[in-house]
């Protein structure tokens, strides 16, 4: 036990110790611990990573607007697995969201006209910052998973002839499961595979001033079932296909599409702006063959001061991966000093980055969330698989063990006293630890 590694945060600073165990059991005393019992043997999912997402906001600000020397520190810092806190996974707008500075698809037409050969398809927007920034991601970090998810398909495919609002048009399914072959073949010829897509992000909103289209559950069945998965199969393509994208509230949603679709579809992903995680295990307990992935929750001004924000991170961030899921996305990567760039008329936003990136000065700050997921990413390796660990609504707790046998144990105190806690694994050893108030602690026994 003598190689134990200890990160300790409370999101405004961090502190790395490598500390021999009988040094730290000797500066605690064990009276009123809560004990926390890691069991290896018992075993759940199987990570995939750690990540947020390339908008073409947050990749504009990382790649135009840095200066060189920035943005090898900050890439570094984000992906790389030991000079940084090795982000694994990347899920990415396919085309503009409400993070990008102009509305934009990989077919754009004047009005009235369509293209249902897609013949003027092109990606070439994303070559300017997106697609350099992920090739230099995976660099750093060859481990990473990249996702995709549209906010809306072209505005000629959609019953709103716009990309706000609106239906996919019945005659324009196949089309759009081209749409979907024409994006991973194009990032495949740069180098990028594409692991997973889901066929539309948050199908059950339709915002008034970003993109946006309406997919029910029967017609996102539909959709993957009859032509997305088939042209995957015609085209040769083995990129995952996940469903829903969209919040806790609605777990039916998941469970009528599996149901419909069966094999067609790899796993449900999941947002957290309504309901609780626990949906998550429930359609997993339905479905066990499929996989279940986080990919997006941001944090931002609706909860403005620093502690409540941190903690509802590291909280939220363990019971996501205590409910069966693979990965743990937030959203943009980057954000300004107003919260954008946004597209025209957005209006103001309210979100957060990872970082903040001040278009005036160029000046870079890493946020609470940086620190937050360096909490699980910097530890918890590709490959990974949970196991179990107690956890209480006072100290929050998830772990893992990597595949070099490592284990990681990630503890957050959800209480407003400090905490003694004692952590017993193989063998009945105690390890005895303090914990500030809401703060969080990982540690690594290797």
């Amino acid at each position: 036990m003598k190689n134990l590694t200890i990160y300790q945060s409370n999101g405004e600073h961090e502190l790395f110790v490598q500390k021999d165990l009988q040094q730290i059991e000797s500066n605690l005393s064990a009276s009123e611990s809560t004990v926390i019992t890691i069991n290896e043997d018992q075993t759940y999912q199987e990570i995939d990573g750690f990540g947020a997402s390339f908008t073409d906001s947050a990749a504009f600000l990382i790649h135009s607007v840095l200066d060189e020397k920035q943005q090898t520190e900050l890439m570094e810092k984000l992906f790389h697995p030991e000079k940084g806190i090795g982000l694994s996974v990347l899920r990415n707008p396919m085309g503009a969201s409400d993070y990008a500075r102009e509305m934009y698809s990989y077919n754009d037409l004047p009005e009235g006209e369509t293209d249902f050969s897609l013949e003027h398809f092109t990606i070439a927007h994303d070559l300017e910052d997106i697609v350099p920034l992920v090739k230099e991601a995976l660099r750093l970090n060859p481990d990473i998973k990249l996702m995709a998810s549209p906010w809306s398909a072209p505005a000629w495919m959609k019953t709103s002839s716009s990309m706000i609002g609106g239906e996919l048009k019945e005659d324009c399914y196949r089309v759009y499961a081209d749409y979907f072959v024409k994006y991973i073949q194009s990032y495949g010829e740069h180098g990028l595979p594409i692991y997973g897509v889901t066929p539309q992000n948050e199908p059950l909103y339709v915002p008034g001033h970003y993109p946006g289209m309406l997919m029910e559950a029967e017609r996102q069945a539909d959709f993957i079932k009859n032509y997305l998965k088939p042209r995957f199969m015609e085209n040769g393509i083995d990129t995952k296909i996940l469903c829903y994208d969209h919040n806790w509230d609605r777990p039916d949603y998941p469970l009528f599409v599996i149901d419909d679709v069966g094999d067609a579809v790899d796993g449900v992903a999941w947002h957290w702006y309504g309901g609780k995680p626990v949906a998550q295990h429930q359609v997993h307990r339905a479905y066990p063959e499929k996989e279940v992935h986080f990919t997006e929750g941001s944090g931002g001004e609706w909860i403005p001061a620093f502690e409540p924000a941190f903690s509802n991170v590291m909280r939220t961030g363990i019971e996501i991966m205590r409910n069966d899921s693979k990965s743990f996305v937030l959203w943009n990567m980057a954000l300004d000093e107003e919260n954008g760039p946004t597209v025209p008329g957005f209006g103001r936003s309210t979100c957060r980055g990872v970082v903040t990136v001040e278009q005036k000065t160029k000046k870079l700050t890493y946020t609470l969330d940086y620190y937050a997921l360096a909490h699980f990413s910097k530890f918890v390796g590709p490959k990974a698989v949970r196991i179990e660990s107690t956890s209480t609504d006072v100290i929050r707790t998830v772990a893992f063990k990597n595949t070099d046998e490592s284990t990681v144990t990630v503890l957050f105190n959800d209480s407003e006293e400090t905490q003694s806690v004692q952590l017993k694994q193989k063998d009945d050893e105690l390890l005895h630890v303090q914990m500030d108030p809401k703060s969080a602690m990982t540690l690594v026994k290797i």
